[in-house]
């Protein structure tokens, strides 16, 4: 029986500082050139060396402002602060590269569905069919305030709101043209067929669009959809809508439940439960021999700071940690940051301190750190793909680009060796990179099969 072959994403954004905190001060990291074009390119062809699916760019809309009821340490931390649209990245990195793929976050809540639309079927274009659309809600009070809100809109809601959102798009996606609407005829005069071309007409409880897409069908017409929501609302949407999930755990078992419950929920909505890739977000620190790596690692604890990533935490939570003595359980609260963090944190558990946290977080950031070899961390990975059933890994930085760099040339040959990792791309789109051969679009028992070639 064939090994499952592990898929991998490098976990960046257009930002200084991502997950693990405080490395930008470290003199190897170049981070401070994300505003540079060199510097994307460069890291899209490193990682296509090193065989990587894609390149996931996560992005934010607001600041971290609740630890210290401030944003004085984003500031001086460079925590996701200053940000800049990853969007406008992918065409220079998809010129760089020919099989790399983008999944870019984009927060639908402060978007239009008909011009969000244009903009992947846009990229669809120029990558030929290498995009991916993280799809995110938000939950940053100051992501509303900026966009004129008085306070965020509810949790549950910011996913009534996206399962319409994403009703729209797809009208717009797979409805709007024929495939053979485009037929580019010189001598008749006739570029796309009127026959073959629709209006869509949606009026909605949050959405009212009404006219023709305004981009011809690309190679994906919907792009490759992943999704990170792990409440129970956010596994609602994912089993209907997404195709990759990325998750986090700090166990095997925690993690296998959350992945066959997901598994699960697919199977219910009519899909095939294996049409979901799932991404474990990881960190990994990698010698030629454990010591080095041992060694790397605690250079790297030098420049981290736990505190930045204490400060990160407590806006994904909604709460002020700094409000707490170090050695005081920290209490559930209820707010509209991320339902799932805020109850891992305080009702799976109910005595943890901002020590712990602190603890947790000495590298910076929350993940799991692998630290060793390049055949250790090769199999510990592996471990977790057996023994959870998750599809693959996200793998954030630490200092760049040495942090890939260093995985692709001590982790990928053992993977290869132990036959769970591709020596080589196959062709096609992204899509079929991670699910087959032919399968440039999504399969008709996807919701995406009821909005196709007809009029809506």
């Amino acid at each position: 029986m064939a090994k499952k072959q592990i898929l991998l994403n490098a976990f960046n954004m257009n930002c200084v500082g991502h997950i693990n905190h405080g490395l930008w001060t470290h003199p190897r990291d170049t981070s401070t050139q994300y505003k540079t074009l060199d510097y994307w390119t460069d890291l899209a062809r490193l990682l296509e060396r090193g065989l990587f699916d894609g390149l996931f760019l996560a992005d934010i809309v607001g600041v971290y402002d609740v630890y210290q009821d401030s944003a004085d340490l984003t500031l001086r931390e460079s925590i996701q602060l200053p940000v800049n649209d990853p969007l406008l990245t992918v065409s220079a990195m998809a010129a760089a590269t020919r099989h790399l793929g983008f999944g870019v976050t984009v927060n639908l809540t402060y978007e239009a569905p008909y011009l969000l639309a244009r903009r992947f079927s846009t990229l669809d274009h120029l990558t030929n069919g290498r995009i991916g659309w993280n799809i995110v809600t938000g939950y940053l009070e100051s992501a509303a305030r900026a966009m004129g809100l008085s306070e965020q809109i509810a949790h549950d809601e910011r996913y009534d709101r996206a399962d319409e959102f994403l009703e729209v798009a797809y009208k717009l996606w797979e409805g709007s043209w024929d495939d053979k609407a485009v037929r580019a005829d010189r001598a008749a005069r006739v570029y796309a067929d009127p026959e073959a071309v629709r209006r869509i007409d949606h009026e909605g409880k949050y959405y009212k669009v009404q006219g023709y897409h305004l981009s011809e069908p690309s190679r994906q017409r919907t792009p490759v959809l992943y999704q990170a929501g792990s409440s129970g609302r956010g596994q609602a949407f994912a089993a209907r809508h997404a195709e990759c999930v990325f998750v986090s755990s700090q166990t095997k078992e925690g993690l296998r439940k959350l992945v066959a419950s997901v598994r699960e929920s697919v199977a219910k909505e009519g899909r095939d439960p294996r049409d979901i890739k799932f991404f474990m977000g990881v960190t990994a620190v990698v010698g030629k021999t454990e010591a080095e790596a041992r060694e790397k690692h605690a250079e790297y604890l030098r420049y981290a700071s736990p505190e930045a990533g204490l400060a990160h935490y407590a806006s994904s939570t909604g709460i002020d940690f700094s409000q707490y003595r170090n050695d005081e359980p920290i209490r559930y609260v209820k707010n509209n940051a991320i339902e799932s963090a805020v109850k891992n944190l305080t009702v799976a558990r109910t005595d943890r301190t901002v020590n712990d946290l602190l603890a947790d977080m000495a590298l910076g950031g929350r993940y799991p750190a692998l630290v060793g070899s390049g055949a250790q961390v090769a199999e510990e990975l592996a471990s977790w793909v057996e023994e959870t059933d998750i599809d693959g890994f996200n793998l954030a930085r630490t200092v760049t680009p040495e942090c890939y760099s260093d995985f692709i040339d001590l982790v990928v040959p053992e993977l290869q060796e132990r036959g769970v990792f591709k020596s080589s791309y196959v062709e096609g789109t992204l899509r079929e990179k991670l699910f087959g051969v032919g399968r440039s679009r999504l399969p008709l028992e996807h919701v995406t099969g009821d909005f196709r070639g007809v009029i809506v």
